[in-house]
């Protein structure tokens, strides 16, 4: 299921909408949809490398506008919604024990999984469900999506080909390495201060 899903983004890349769909599956991502955005981003950043700035954004805001939706999910109908969709990442039962220390060091961990492979949509649920105050999640958002979109725009668009192989072979280590070192440095300030 997982592989036609991505099969069916790489066809809307080169649809004459592309970028309405990338801002909606930036969007439904953030809350449920299994694929990330990246799919599309890529290969759109390859085709029109001029518009490579513009389509981070787009992924940007419809990612952060997704994660009110992931948030509205934990927070209003987490039962019959939210569990459901963490049932289906598998998640559900490390869940109860993630969720009492989430609120604690929420913003870092909005932030890492915001910027890496780790499936956003389980933190924006985890989020509302926990009622994570919403402008904390919206500003880790903001950043760590920013960053993360921002950065495979500049990669594509200055690098071309070659850096898509190289992100598809490791995209999940790069951003994992990259993601803890943005989050050890916000950690380093809280600490100094």
């Amino acid at each position: 299921m997982l592989k036609r899903l991505y099969e069916w983004m790489l066809d809307k890349a080169g649809h004459p909408q592309a970028t309405k769909w990338l801002a909606g599956i930036s969007f439904a991502e953030s809350s449920f949809f299994p694929i990330p955005p990246d799919a599309m981003l890529a290969p759109m950043c390859l085709a029109r490398p001029e518009r490579s700035w513009w389509y981070a954004l787009v992924c940007t805001i419809a990612s952060v506008l997704g994660s009110l939706l992931g948030y509205a999910i934990g927070y209003y109908f987490f039962k019959t919604l939210g569990i459901p969709i963490l049932e289906f990442y598998g998640v559900t039962e490390k869940f109860d024990i993630f969720a009492q220390s989430f609120n604690e060091q929420g913003w870092i961990v909005v932030l890492l999984a915001g910027f890496t492979p780790l499936p956003f949509k389980v933190i924006t649920i985890a989020a509302g469900s926990t009622a994570m105050p919403l402008h904390i999640l919206v500003g880790a958002a903001i950043v760590s999506r920013a960053a993360r979109f921002f950065l495979v725009a500049a990669l594509l668009r200055f690098f071309g080909p070659p850096m898509k192989q190289w992100i598809d072979n490791n995209f999940a280590l790069a951003t994992t390495l990259v993601g803890i070192l943005f989050v050890g440095g916000f950690a380093a300030v809280k600490w100094l201060l």
